[in-house]
């Protein structure tokens, strides 16, 4: 099993890490992901989201890039979406 070191070590923080959340076709999805991933890293641009409609148009598929200091700061954001209610999965 991997210590919290290990898990440090895989990552050579600070570093751009892209976080993507699926859910609804509505408009106020990415806007959503965007102040919960900021709640953890406010400093995130505009320009670091980028979303995409499915192929049906039901969904939408919002990346957002970050400059992550630590996993701590991954697992909050990743935390946050995961409760979010429009949220259908966070990877």
């Amino acid at each position: 099993m991997a210590s919290e070191q290990d898990n440090e070590e895989i990552f050579d923080f600070p570093c751009d890490f892209p976080i993507k959340a699926f859910g609804p076709a509505v408009p106020e999805f990415p806007a959503k992901v965007m102040a919960l991933v900021r709640a953890h890293a406010p400093e995130t641009p505009d320009s670091a989201l980028v979303c995409r409609t499915s192929r049906a148009g039901r969904y939408y598929s919002v990346t957002v890039t970050v400059n992550a200091h630590s996993r701590d700061q991954l697992d909050e954001i990743y935390r946050a979406l995961t409760r979010c209610e429009l949220v259908i999965m966070a990877l």
